[in-house]
């Protein structure tokens, strides 16, 4: 008997291409998880329209319209109650939660984070390691809590920084590995071989 796959929602901002390299990854039989849902914080996500070309649900909530950040919160999650995920991927999604939200999927909520944490955490992490003066950078999956890019790490993966590197042209090698570095991870996650520790 074989196990059921766990269901997984994936929110996005963006474009979504850490989405997408979730989405191709569960397309293998053995994966152990499915995307059921797509969800973004705006209308024009470019993300959605791929997701929905997969023939996966979608949903979207334009965050401006919820004057506070719990009533967008509870937006989302009378959509993820349709969906009924057992974990949620963020993808690029560009919104900080609040503790409520993150306690209630803590261990079950992840992201991707182009910089080896804990060096590097927020904005720009790209430029934030050339300016360190950094030998190396990559990118780190882990579980979601209340501090930004703080929740314990599931995998990393490193890149070199090169001669000449630029924030753009280091983000781009990162995100090969994001690619690789993220599918891994859920599914790791998916088959029980990590769990959150708080």
């Amino acid at each position: 008997m074989t196990e059921p796959k766990k269901r997984v929602a994936i929110l996005i901002s963006g474009r979504g291409s850490n989405m997408t390299a979730l989405i191709e990854a569960a397309k293998a039989p053995d994966y152990p998880a499915e995307i059921v849902g797509v969800f973004a914080n705006k209308p024009d996500a470019g993300g959605l329209q791929i997701a929905a070309g997969q023939g996966i649900a979608t949903a979207w909530r334009w965050h401006k319209d919820y004057p506070s950040r719990t009533g967008f919160e509870l937006a989302l999650s009378d959509v993820l109650k349709l969906w009924r995920p057992d974990f949620i991927a963020l993808a690029g999604f560009m919104r900080l939660f609040t503790p409520e939200f993150t306690e209630k999927w803590q261990g079950r909520m992840l992201n991707v984070h182009p910089a080896l944490l804990p060096l590097h955490k927020g904005l720009h992490p790209q430029q934030q390691a050339l300016d360190a003066g950094d030998s190396e950078s990559g990118c780190t999956v882990h579980f979601v809590t209340a501090g930004t890019d703080e929740g314990p790490t599931i995998l990393q993966r490193r890149v070199p920084i090169l001669p000449g590197d630029t924030a753009e042209t280091l983000g781009a090698r990162i995100l090969v590995e994001e690619h690789i570095a993220y599918p891994e991870a859920l599914a790791m996650l998916a088959r029980g071989e990590v769990t959150f520790e708080g």
